[in-house]
């Protein structure tokens, strides 16, 4: 049984993201679907004094309402310097920064060259996961053929990958036809973020919706211990 989970790329999301990817044997990038604005695809949270702060990846969006997030163009190369800058004036003094920033600041580098959002999600996505202990395969939705109608494109995927069990976010129950995935003998399973362990983070209060830079650099090795989807091994 192969299982198979398709999401949109988000810039270095929370951890519930890599557990999903975790728990399956592809996890498909959902970039053929319709950029949003004020979302996590360019964009995420960093645990400052003040509480959550963002840091965003400036697009251009203008006179481009509908465009795909495969599509979506960097507006401005310098964001690069601005967030390494701003993850060290926030994390320098968590355990384990400076084990880890040379290696977070080659994944900002190779982004240098890369004019288009989904391809930076996708550096940052794969060598989190490599760090981490996540050897599942990352692809691409454009990697398909696809057709017409929310279900259908899913069934799509899901069919052309040789799945038959399929993990799904909660958020999708909106939308998803339960009757559609039986009807094509694909196992539908949700996705539950629920009962995650607190760390030790810099301030009062307790954050678990934050970019997963935040848990590395304050627990580092032990990492898979705050994660669900798997044993604890400790990183290299």
């Amino acid at each position: 049984m192969k299982k198979i989970a398709i999401d949109q790329s988000n810039y270095i999301p929370w951890k519930g993201y890599f557990d999903m990817i975790n728990m399956v044997d592809e996890f498909v990038l959902y970039d053929d679907v319709q950029y949003t604005k004020r979302d996590w695809r360019n964009r995420n949270k960093i645990i400052t004094p003040a509480g959550p702060r963002w840091i965003t990846i400036p697009v251009v969006v203008k006179g481009k309402f509908y465009q795909k997030i495969k599509d979506v163009e960097v507006a401005d190369a310098g964001w690069i310097d601005v967030h390494l800058k701003t993850l060290q004036a926030f994390y320098s003094r968590t355990p384990f920064y400076r084990q880890y920033k040379d290696y977070i600041a080659s994944l900002y580098d190779r982004c240098r060259t890369e004019s288009h959002l989904s391809r930076i999600n996708y550096i940052f996505l794969k060598g989190l996961c490599d760090l981490i202990g996540i050897k599942t395969k990352l692809t691409f939705s454009s990697d398909y053929e696809l057709c017409d109608g929310k279900n259908e494109r899913l069934l799509t995927i899901i069919r052309q990958s040789g799945s038959d069990y399929y993990l799904s976010g909660p958020a999708a129950k909106d939308y998803i036809d339960e009757s559609m995935f039986q009807a094509q003998g694909v196992a539908l399973e949700w996705m539950d973020y629920s009962g995650y362990p607190e760390y030790r983070q810099q301030w009062d209060s307790f954050d678990h919706g934050v970019t997963i830079l935040d848990l590395l650099f304050n627990v580092g090795p032990d990492i898979q211990k705050y994660l669900k989807s798997f044993k604890p091994e400790p990183l290299e």
